[in-house]
């Protein structure tokens, strides 16, 4: 395994965690193994794996550009993941702010939507 695989693989479970990292990887097969590697060393091993801005900033950019761009379902995913690189309701608040000025107000009022059923359903999940 290559030194940006275990950086990637490393990564990717410190951000999404295991159980996510673990159901992707039960899910490759011969068609999708290529493009998970890729994913895994090149998102993860190179670009989230850098330490050129904190992972709280990448998850930030992240979230604004998945949001901006309508991409809902990797947004859920993300924004569940900011419990583990220190984004916060009031950094995401923001940073929607900025998706509804450049990207559009009904992507932002998706993403806003989106968020406050995912911090509900956190909140549910630490009262238990």
């Amino acid at each position: 395994m290559s030194d940006r695989r275990k950086a990637g693989e490393a990564t990717r479970r410190a951000v999404l965690g295991e159980a996510h990292v673990n159901k992707s990887q039960g899910s490759s097969d011969d068609f999708n193994s290529g493009f998970i590697d890729l994913i895994t060393e090149g998102a993860w091993g190179t670009v989230w794996s850098s330490d050129a801005i904190t992972k709280r900033e990448r998850s930030m950019l992240t979230l604004a550009l998945l949001a901006g761009l309508g991409n809902f379902e990797e947004f859920e995913l993300h924004l569940r993941a900011t419990v583990n690189t220190g984004a916060t309701p009031d950094d995401i608040r923001e940073v929607l702010h900025h998706v509804a000025i450049y990207a559009g107000v009904p992507r932002a009022n998706h993403a806003f939507k989106l968020a406050r059923q995912i911090y509900a359903e956190l909140e549910d999940q630490g009262d238990e």
